[in-house]
């Protein structure tokens, strides 16, 4: 899956991302449109992640879909 596919079924990938990420709020989720460097500063902002440790963490999420 790419993030093109990612952005234009984001209501759907936003409920997998909440699981993966319970600590982000819907309205985040939202927010978002599912953009993917919008998706890492989330992930990083929220668990204090460094950057690089955030993208990880998104890419291996995308793989696992």
């Amino acid at each position: 899956m790419n993030w093109d596919t990612i952005e234009g079924s984001w209501k759907e990938m936003a409920g997998r991302a909440k699981s993966k990420w319970g600590d982000i709020s819907g309205d985040e989720w939202s927010s978002i449109s599912g953009r993917r460097d919008e998706v890492v500063g989330l992930v990083q902002k929220r668990y204090g992640h460094a950057r690089d440790v955030a993208e990880r963490e998104v890419d291996d999420w995308l793989r696992g879909l």
